[in-house]
């Protein structure tokens, strides 16, 4: 009757500490981790540079660049998404990450091994000995062979939750490295917009030059005419040379501008330089995209250097519990069974096995696991000011693209009006100047105003697509509809060849 009430206190008492055991493998040391509101991260409700367009649809800067109606930008926009270096080594950087995630995971697994061999020994009939593996005795008939085989197991208990701590971070990391990758996406497809800005802008002053050029050309003839016939003097004719000089000698400087812009292209969409050049040979105006329209405050949410921040503060949290369970004791369980014999057939029954349990726990770490701690929650805080700082910094970049933009269309309307004026003035003036009511000084003058507004309205168009393309940038637009990034092709046997 005794034996009876002994063994139901000590099964009640195991029951006791199974019970305790799955109730503290429920919970996890550290802090919980909850995102920021909009309250502490100070994020305004509307801009104060947005233009005030009641009726107007919200902004969608998903695909941007399809706004700008422009065959070629898209077509180099989408091929730098697939064939963009940049972004090839942010999808590796995420496979990383993930394969990381699945590392972390791992390590709250039962590991287990298995191990087998075989071994020859030479002796004398009658002869025994001992296998020091596993300590079975062989009595010798000659030369005998001993097959040896093993297995063992073990695993630590997350009792107190670092393990799935260490998962939540890794999880957390690998979505931040997801959000870098969304981030280089966006900036590779501004990047592209912003050089295909310049390459069409330096397409734009070419034109302009070359077309002043001949039109002073034709001036210089019409001079030399007239001074040929005593009508003017020779301070004409080099006034004239001089202004068609300044108009040639900037021709090389446009070229190399454009060559600049069209090879940044081909590298971005993964090419040699030289490799767009066909496509921008056909020419064509620097597009412009409509007119800005109302934008949400709450679409720049969707930046991702704002989910990178808010995803390495979730993952600097959750080491904070990863470094406070070293503070308490550890689980943990292994297992192994070996076994020899002459045999294989016999080696499941020589085999011999036991299971341990053992607690580690620290008593005297010299202050080591409470210095980690406080380390952590200083890296948690300074994640935190980081997190914050992007969002400021992006409100900021939008303001600031608004009232470029903004300003931008402001100046784009006075200089085509300057242009116009200017073009009318040299159309005047080279009629008078040949009809002799007015002096050469008058029509250089107007010629010289005719190519500084026409190459500035050029550029004030430019401008004004810039800002555009900045201003989607700003947005976190351009992402969402990149294709997910594909390993580059020979890139394990560059690494594996010996």
């Amino acid at each position: 009757m005794s034996s009876d009430r002994s063994e139901r206190r000590q099964t009640g008492r195991g029951g006791a500490g199974l019970l305790l055991l799955a109730g503290l493998s429920a919970c996890a040391v550290g802090p919980d981790y909850r995102p920021p509101s909009a309250a502490v991260l100070k994020v305004p409700d509307t801009f104060v540079a947005a233009p005030e367009r009641p009726g107007m649809p919200p902004a969608d800067p998903v695909r941007w660049w399809t706004g700008f109606d422009d065959p070629v930008l898209t077509q180099l926009v989408e091929r730098s998404f697939e064939a963009n270096l940049d972004i090839a080594v942010a999808g590796a950087r995420l496979r990383q990450a993930r394969a990381n995630v699945r590392q972390a995971i791992g390590a709250g697994l039962p590991q287990a091994g298995f191990s087998t061999s075989a071994n020859r020994s030479v002796g004398r009939d009658g002869q025994s000995f001992v296998d020091p593996t596993t300590g079975n005795t062989f009595s010798s008939g000659g030369d005998t062979t001993v097959f040896r085989a093993g297995f063992d197991a073990a695993w630590e208990a997350d009792v107190f939750g670092g393990i799935r701590r260490s998962v939540e971070a890794a999880r957390a990391d690998s979505a931040a490295t997801q959000a870098n990758l969304h981030d280089v996406q966006l900036s590779i497809a501004a990047e592209v917009g912003l050089n295909y800005m310049q390459a069409r802008l330096a397409q734009a002053r070419l034109g302009i030059a070359r077309a002043n050029l001949a039109s002073q050309d034709e001036t210089l003839q019409i001079v030399g005419w007239r001074v040929q016939a005593g009508l003017v003097s020779s301070l004409d004719l080099e006034q004239a040379r001089q202004l068609r000089a300044t108009t040639a000698a900037s021709i090389p400087l446009l070229e190399n501008n454009y060559v600049a812009a069209a090879n940044r292209l081909s590298v971005l969409t993964g090419d040699a330089p030289g490799a767009v050049n066909g496509a921008l040979n056909s020419g064509g105006p620097v597009p412009l995209a409509p007119a800005a329209i109302a934008i949400p405050a709450e679409v720049v949410r969707q930046r991702p250097d704002i989910a990178a921040a808010e995803r390495t503060l979730a993952a600097e949290t959750a080491r904070i519990g990863v470094a406070t369970a070293d503070l308490y004791p550890a689980l943990r369980l292994s297992g192994s069974f070996a076994g020899s014999d002459t045999s294989i057939g016999g080696l499941p029954g020589a085999a011999l096995g036991n299971l341990v349990a053992g607690i580690t726990a620290p008593i005297f770490q010299g202050g080591q696991i409470r210095a980690r701690i406080a380390g952590q929650r200083a890296a948690t805080e300074a994640a935190f000011g980081t997190y914050r700082q992007t969002v400021l910094l992006a409100f900021e970049e939008v303001e600031n693209a608004l009232t470029q933009l903004s300003s931008a269309e402001r100046r784009e309307r006075e200089i085509g009006i300057a242009a116009e004026a200017a073009r009318n003035a040299a159309i005047y003036a080279r009629t008078q100047y040949r009809a002799g009511l007015v002096d050469f000084q008058s029509l250089l003058d107007t010629e010289r105003s005719l190519l500084s507004s026409e190459d500035a309205s050029a550029s004030a168009r430019a401008d004004r697509a810039t800002a555009t393309v900045q201003l989607y940038k700003a947005l976190g637009g351009g992402w969402q509809a990149a294709p997910a990034p594909l390993p580059l092709a020979g890139a394990t046997a560059s690494t594996t060849r010996p």
